[in-house]
């Protein structure tokens, strides 16, 4: 396929995929407002009179991941409310209190979600809660706490607070690829009708629950399920004895489609506004060099970085992944030097580096945080970005000549040795650096779409700029998907 046809390609893709999520919003009315310290979105249409719905998020999450449910609700007259949890998203102030006491963090949590509640309900109907993950348990504790509380839909549910006959109307939809949460949400149903299978409706007592399975969905996919918006929406209209409906078009392929487009078009930007000139020659790294380069900083960083105790940040182990990236770029850079002599350093170009910036947080950053989840950071989370550039900057440098005119499988290799080494951290101090497993997935996506961006730029501009850029870039998405949190 000739560069122009793909371009033109990516481009229609990326209009398509735009009119569907546009399509997901138009005629809802989005109204920013606070509760506290609490970031609230509003959906609702001009003309909605329908219950009030309370959306909470999952660890790590955000009030933009939870609009899939948020906006089909809403189309369907519901008017709904989602917030940022404390040290997520955009909320200023970071997680606090014991995570492994009930009366910690989980209170705090509920004392923020009781003051929206409280903010919004009104005396003519009870407002209806959905959640996912971690807010799961948040809301059936509220809910059995409060008596402004109404039907509950929970996603990937697994709080130990139900009961036979607590909640008393509940939907739980698990993904069909997370097995044990379908197992809970067929117990939770099972305690009304021990007969239930998952689909059925249970009651007894003036109990109603059922467990749904979202079809080809894991734990994230959820959140833009088809099927299990629908059923969130079917279950609110049973409880409220509405029948309103909404269209639930295909967002979730819609928002993959977008960010591929996005991704893709990234080349001809590079090469529309810069040229490649002076470009270094491929490193000569015979395989038992390339390996030896790979192998050091594997090993090395995990032992040197555990030495350092910094706590100056309000984010779980960020002060340790800094130092840890900086310490495995700067041994792989001794190591090409040591065992090539010629680093592949060409001459900074800045257009092609404020262009990868620009591309890859401010357009692939817009799209994220109007589709998928927050990208743009609150002023209280600058400094975490600063001092996480410290160890990506020089990381991927490093990664990016290392990397430089390598077989797929090379490129494969370099980013598997830094989930290794992270790896090895871990099991160097599970109960300290335990959320490093939880920022693999990011770092993963990070090489698949930025990294195809950073390619795309180098081919033209050199490693040097792209892996600047890429180090910028890195931080800046550590910095805003780290949930802040203060002991």
């Amino acid at each position: 396929m000739s560069h122009k046809l793909g371009t033109i390609l990516a481009v229609v893709i990326a209009v398509i995929a735009c009119v569907v999520l546009e399509t997901a919003r138009w005629g809802v009315i989005h109204t920013a407002t606070h509760v506290g310290d609490t970031p609230v979105t509003t959906l609702e249409r001009r003309d909605a009179d329908g219950p009030h719905v309370v959306i909470a998020h999952g660890f790590a999450g955000s009030r933009e991941m939870m609009q899939g449910y948020g906006l089909t609700l809403a189309q369907a007259g519901y008017r709904v409310h989602m917030f940022d949890f404390e040290g997520h998203g955009a909320h200023p102030l970071p997680m606090s209190g014991d995570v492994t006491r009930i009366d910690g963090t989980t209170q705090r949590l509920m004392t923020q979600t009781l003051a929206v509640i409280d903010d919004v309900a009104d005396d003519e109907r009870p407002v209806a809660l959905l959640g996912h993950s971690m807010a799961t348990d948040v809301l059936v504790r509220v809910a059995d706490v409060s008596d402004r509380t109404g039907p509950l839909v929970l996603l990937s549910a697994f709080s130990q607070a139900v009961t036979a006959t607590f909640p008393q109307d509940m939907l739980l939809i698990s993904g069909q690829w997370e097995p044990p949460l379908r197992d809970f949400g067929l117990r939770a149903t099972r305690m009304v009708d021990p007969d239930a299978v998952e689909g059925d409706i249970a009651q007894a007592a003036g109990v109603i629950r059922s467990a749904q399975v979202a079809p080809f969905t894991e734990h994230v996919a959820i959140l833009q399920s088809r099927a299990g918006r629908a059923e969130a929406l079917a279950w609110l209209n049973r409880a409220y004895g509405r029948d309103t409906t909404a269209a639930v078009p295909p967002t979730g392929w819609a928002f993959l489609a977008l960010m591929a487009a996005i991704t893709v078009l990234a080349a001809p930007i590079a090469r529309l506004i810069t040229r490649p000139t002076d470009l270094p020659a491929k490193p000569d790294l015979p395989m038992r060099t390339f390996a030896a380069v790979l192998i050091a900083p594997m090993l090395l960083a995990p032992g040197v970085a555990s030495l350092f105790e910094i706590n100056l940040l309000p984010v779980l182990v960020a002060e340790y992944l800094a130092i840890h990236l900086g310490l495995y770029g700067l041994c792989t850079l001794l190591m090409l030097r040591l065992m090539n002599k010629a680093l592949p350093v060409s001459r900074i170009q800045p257009l092609a580096l404020v262009g990868l910036c620009v591309w890859g947080i401010g357009v692939f950053g817009f799209a994220l945080d109007r589709y998928g989840a927050n990208f743009f950071p609150v002023p209280e989370r600058l400094p975490i970005i600063a001092a996480l550039a410290l160890g990506a900057v020089p990381f991927m440098v490093a990664d990016a000549m290392l990397a430089w005119k390598a077989s797929i499988w090379r490129r494969i290799a370099s980013r598997g040795a830094l989930l290794v080494s992270l790896g090895i951290a871990v099991a160097l101090d599970f109960e300290g650096l335990f959320f490093l497993i939880m920022i693999a997935p990011v770092i993963v996506l990070f090489f698949l779409v930025h990294g195809a961006m950073g390619r795309a730029f180098g081919k033209q501009a050199g490693p040097l700029t792209a892996g600047l850029a890429l180090g910028l870039i890195l931080a800046w998405a550590l910095g805003v998907s780290f949930p802040m949190f203060a002991a």
